[in-house]
C-alpha cells in the first residue's frame, strides 16, 4: 500500500517480515551481526567492511567507563523500583547529552564546519580551525571533544580509534580536520586541552561513511549494552543505595533553619 506518509525501514506479513527490502529470517538472522545489521537500519543499504569495523570499534569504547553519572542513575533507579528494567535503562540514557556521551555529536558538527569553512573560503584546514575555533573561545563554551577529568595525559580510546582508522585506511578529511583543531587550540586558548573519545570517535566514523545525523546513536547503543549489565550486577551485588547514601554524606545542607 502506498500513500503520503511511508516507512522503508520495515513491514510485518503474516509469514515473513521484510527489513530494508530484506528477508529477516531468510536474509539476516545467522548471517549477519548486529553491528551490521544496525548500519543496515540505518542506512538502508550493505556498509562496506571498513564501516562495521570503525562502528564496532567505537561501540566498544563507548560501552563501559566505570560508574559514570548514566551508570549511577541507572542503578539507584533499579534500587528504588525493582520490577522496572527499562525504567532503569532509560533513566541512565536520560543524561545522555552535549556534556556527556553526546559531545561526539556536537564534535562532528565542529569537524564538518572545520571543512566547509576551509572549502568555502579557500583556506587550509589549520586556517578554518582557528576560524571557527575563535567564536568558541569568544563565548566562553566548552570545546567539544577535548578535555577528560580522568584521562588528563590524553584519552588511550581516543588514541587506540585513530590508530586502527589509519591502520584499516579509514582516515581522512574528518581525522585530518580533528587533527587542526588540536593544532588550533594553543593558539586560540593559550594551552594544550587533550583529545578525548568523543573527538576520535565522529572524525573516524565520518570518514568510513557514518550519517553525521546518526552520531549521538552511537553512545546510546553503547551504553545501553552496558547498562544492562550494570543492572544484572544490581540484582545480584546491589550499590543503588550505597550510591545514595554517599551522595547524601557528601553534600551538606546549607539552607536557611526553621
Amino acid at each position: 500500500m502506498t500513500g503520503q506518509h511511508n516507512s522503508a525501514i520495515a513491514e510485518a506479513e503474516l509469514t515473513r517480515i521484510k527489513v530494508r527490502g530484506k528477508d529477516l529470517c531468510k536474509d539476516l538472522i545467522g548471517k549477519i551481526g548486529f553491528t551490521e545489521y544496525f548500519l543496515l537500519l540505518l542506512t538502508g543499504s550493505a556498509p562496506s567492511p571498513s564501516l562495521i569495523k570503525i562502528t564496532d570499534a567505537t561501540l566498544v569504547a563507548l560501552a563501559e567507563h566505570g560508574l559514570v553519572p548514566s551508570v549511577q542513575a541507572a542503578r539507584m533507579t533499579l534500587a528504588a523500583a525493582p520490577d522496572a528494567v527499562q525504567g532503569a535503562v532509560a533513566a541512565g540514557l536520560l543524561g545522555c547529552g552535549s556534556v556527556i556521551l553526546g559531545a561526539s555529536e556536537n564534535a562532528g558538527l565542529l569537524l564538518r564546519q572545520v571543512i566547509a569553512s576551509a572549502e568555502v573560503g579557500s583556506h587550509d584546514l589549520d586556517a578554518a580551525a582557528l576560524e571557527c575555533l575563535r567564536p568558541i573561545r569568544a563565548a566562553r563554551q566548552a570545546l567539544p571533544g577535548f578535555g577528560h577529568p580522568v584521562h588528563r595525559g590524553g584519552d588511550p580510546r581516543a588514541a587506540r580509534l585513530l590508530e586502527l582508522a589509519d591502520q584499516w585506511s579509514i582516515s581522512g578529511q574528518h581525522v585530518a580536520a580533528l587533527a587542526a583543531v588540536q593544532r588550533a587550540i594553543k593558539p586560540v586558548w593559550g594551552r594544550e586541552f587533550v583529545l578525548n573519545v568523543s573527538g576520535a570517535i565522529p572524525a573516524v566514523l565520518l570518514d568510513a561513511g557514518y550519517p553525521a545525523d546518526a552520531l549521538r546513536g552511537i553512545p546510546l547503543l553503547a551504553r545501553t549494552a552496558s547498562l544492562i549489565a550494570h543492572l544484572l550486577e544490581e540484582r545480584q551485588r546491589p550499590i543503588g543505595f550505597v550510591l545514595s547514601d554517599a551522595a547524601l554524606a557528601a553534600i551538606d545542607y546549607d539552607g536557611g533553619e526553621p
